[in-house]
């Protein structure tokens, strides 16, 4: 069974938004294809096992976790690595750019 993830709204990174204006091209994710949406502020990449074409939606493991600052973790909120996730279509995410560490602390090292 899967976990139900209120995932954030793509807003202007949304995936479909962007394929929209092609025509055609409308990507139908498969088995072993990575997506990526976002979930409470983090980038998280699922690995498709199954998509269910009717509903416009994917169905996969978390296969990573990534925060603003671009570090990786097991876990963020409700959320694990290896947890089985439906994931919408709609809520397909382009990664957002991680915020850049402080210039002086880039400096001391």
């Amino acid at each position: 069974m899967h976990q139900h993830i209120e995932w954030d709204d793509p807003g202007s990174a949304s995936v479909m938004q962007l394929f929209k204006k092609d025509h055609h091209y409308h990507p139908t994710p498969g088995p072993g294809d990575i997506l990526s949406a976002r979930y409470k502020l983090a980038n998280v990449r699922v690995k498709v096992a199954a998509y269910i074409e009717k509903d416009a939606v994917s169905i996969g493991e978390v296969v990573a976790i990534i925060d603003v600052h671009g570090r990786r973790h097991n876990s963020h909120h409700k959320l694990e690595l290896g947890s089985m996730v439906r994931l919408p279509d709609d809520k397909r995410a382009l990664e957002a750019h991680q915020e850049k560490e402080d210039e002086e602390e880039s400096e001391k090292d």
